[in-house]
């Protein structure tokens, strides 16, 4: 039996033929650039005792670097098959560990969905969540899974219903969102603002002297009035130092968010700090779920938060907490680190079906209309439109994506 077309699928559905049960779900694990090493080759962190390069008091355990995978960046893309043939395709957040994301997918969510009606997305996402909640997993592998297959879930009815992802999300209040791209110095700010972004991104960890804060008024006299400079601390600072660091950042008047200045542990000091600061908190990047999110918005713990849509449990749960955050009247910014086109894209139709959301992450200064220097367009049949300083929500049905599975499989591991 020939499985009908899209536009035959898109037909059926128009006039309610048939069901649409999940038949399959399948973790895909990538990795770029390719290597079939094993994936403990790829984990490095620096070693047990290693101290920061401060001085004094401030000189301590180094507990602010992630792991990393050496050089090459994995995900884990989820793809669900229902019985009229529709196709849908999810992404879990997954740069270090990818099997274990699998493994979850396949052993605890494959059985809980296969069978179910695929259009039943919040029960479905309900009956995942709960699935572990009363064990006490509400983070980590365990949403970023979930987070995959529910992205998929939406790609499958926007493809059912024969519109893009926003429309079933409430409609988009712009046709694109802005994005930033990452500027380390000055010249590479200075090309970021030529070529049309108006904000850039640098990471600032070391200390508060004089020395180390001069790269980032350099950097921030470069950008001037044309844009803003977003600082990224990965957590580096105590809050007596984040705000003496505010402080100065204060100054500069074109700072547009101070990002994980603290552990993300440090829940008590995230609302001192946003009250004592001038410029815009941002954090929310390593939360995963709307409960945290209710938290840090009822302490005010921030004026801007960057949830993950691989990571914060999919569309289903960042609708939630977007929604939420623009009751408390806090901005949001999609997270978008790592990752391939069904994160890109539905991190670009949240945004612009949300009134709340200001930026987007994934902009590059050397690549400016392809973000991440391909961000997985590559693997596209048509890929994802990007100008510089801004990305386009696709008007395509569902996520708007189609791989070219020729070319996905040379990204594909085992």
């Amino acid at each position: 039996m020939v499985a009908p077309s899209v536009t035959e699928q898109i037909e059926n559905s128009s006039r309610g033929i048939g069901s649409l049960e999940i038949t399959k779900i399948e973790p895909v694990i990538t990795r770029t650039p390719m290597s079939m090493l094993p994936s403990d080759e790829f984990i490095e962190m620096p070693p047990i005792g290693f101290m920061n390069n401060r001085v004094g008091v401030g000189k301590r355990l180094d507990h602010a670097s992630p792991s990393r995978s050496k050089g090459h960046s994995q995900t884990v893309l989820v793809k669900i098959t229902t019985d009229q043939g529709l196709i849908g395709w999810g992404e879990a957040h997954a740069p270090t560990a990818p099997a274990v994301h699998a493994k979850v997918i396949t052993d605890l969510l494959a059985p809980i969905l296969v069978g179910q009606d695929a259009r039943n997305i919040g029960p479905l996402w309900e009956k995942m969540y709960s699935s572990q909640r009363l064990r006490g997993y509400s983070t980590g592998f365990f949403t970023e899974s979930i987070a995959g297959v529910d992205i998929a879930l939406w790609d499958i009815l926007g493809k059912f219903v024969g519109v893009p992802l926003y429309q079933l999300l409430g409609g988009k209040y712009r046709d694109s969102i802005p994005t930033y791209s990452g500027a380390g110095s000055p010249e590479e700010a200075l090309e970021a603002m030529e070529i049309g972004f108006t904000a850039v991104k640098m990471g600032f960890s070391k200390g508060v002297g004089s020395e180390d804060f001069e790269r980032v008024i350099k950097v921030s006299e470069a950008v001037g009035a044309r844009g803003q400079l977003l600082i990224d601390s990965l957590g580096a600072f105590k809050l007596h130092e984040a705000i003496s660091v505010g402080r100065k950042l204060d100054e500069l008047g074109n700072v547009g968010w101070f990002e994980d200045a603290l552990m993300p542990e440090d829940t008590a000091s995230y609302p001192i700090l946003t009250e004592t600061l001038d410029t815009a908190i941002c954090a929310g990047e390593t939360l995963s779920n709307r409960f945290q999110f209710r938290d840090l918005f009822s302490e005010r713990g921030a004026d801007v938060v960057n949830p993950d849509v691989g990571r914060a449990g999919g569309v289903t749960e960042c609708k939630r907490i977007a929604d939420m955050a623009d009751t408390f009247g806090i901005l949001w910014s999609p997270h978008v680190s790592s990752g391939l086109p069904p994160y890109v894209a539905a991190s670009i139709h949240l945004a612009v079906a949300t009134p709340n959301a200001v930026i987007m992450e994934g902009g590059n200064i050397h690549n400016a209309t392809d973000v991440g220097g391909s961000r997985g367009n590559v693997l596209l049949k048509e890929p994802l439109e990007f100008k510089a300083g801004m990305a386009m929500v696709p008007e395509r049905p569902g996520l708007g994506i189609e791989f070219d599975e020729k070319e996905l499989q040379k990204v594909v591991v085992g």
